[in-house]
């Protein structure tokens, strides 16, 4: 393959991960406007896999996910000769894309009054979907948390300490909203605070992408 053939692969790769994150935030939102009774304060967005309208939230994963995966190939590709963001990172940004292709597979379990005729209050048994589910969750988080942190320590060796700051800023926000989720469980205040922290990791995966887009010729950190 020629180098111009594989530049513009590269590129590709890295739209795809430029339009990953935007495009699982613009989706969960309009089914947030139409889906009737979900509550983004008492559910999480897995939630809306279920129902008669869940195969919408099931390709959002399985979409998304596969974009991000592609991203992170893109990511990877052009690192450089310096490594940029490391070995890494842009496998942890796959690992965490690979979690959302899988949670198109094994959705959350209906829950407290979600999907419509679900009986209220939290399940008493999980399917093996839904544990499924949760696990591979908990390994994407970790992954897409572990990636800010990866490409952070990259950045703050190479001196770009906003986007040092930044990627950092933004794994820890992660974390902590989500051991909340553990903390205060039914907290609606801290779920809203989890669903704008994804928002956030997502937005930021999407912005590192184009930062590599639009800068191919910056120097890789060592």
């Amino acid at each position: 393959m020629s180098e111009n053939l594989t530049s513009r692969a590269t590129r590709a790769l890295l739209m795809c991960g430029m339009v990953a994150g935007p495009l699982y935030i613009v989706v969960v939102l309009l089914q947030m406007l139409t889906r009737d009774g979900f509550d983004i304060s008492r559910y999480p967005a897995s939630m809306l896999s279920n129902g008669d309208q869940g195969w919408i939230q099931i390709a959002n994963f399985a979409v998304s996910g596969l974009l991000f995966v592609a991203g992170a190939v893109g990511l990877h590709r052009a690192r450089g000769p310096a490594g940029w963001g490391g070995a890494w990172g842009p496998r942890l940004v796959g690992v965490f894309g690979a979690g959302m292709v899988a949670a198109a597979f094994f959705s959350a379990d209906p829950a407290d009054g979600f999907p419509p005729g679900t009986p209220v209050g939290p399940p008493t048994s999980m399917s093996t979907p839904g544990m499924v589910h949760f696990l591979v969750s908990g390994v994407a988080f970790l992954a897409l948390i572990a990636a800010c942190f990866a490409f952070g320590r990259r950045f703050a060796a190479a001196g770009r300490r906003g986007w040092a700051a930044f990627s950092m800023v933004t794994g820890a926000l992660f974390l902590a909203a989500w051991i909340s989720l553990f903390a205060m469980q039914g907290s609606r205040v801290v779920n809203v605070a989890f669903a704008l922290a994804i928002a956030l990791v997502l937005v930021w995966t999407s912005l590192l992408a184009a930062y590599r887009l639009t800068r191919p010729g910056v120097a890789a950190p060592a």
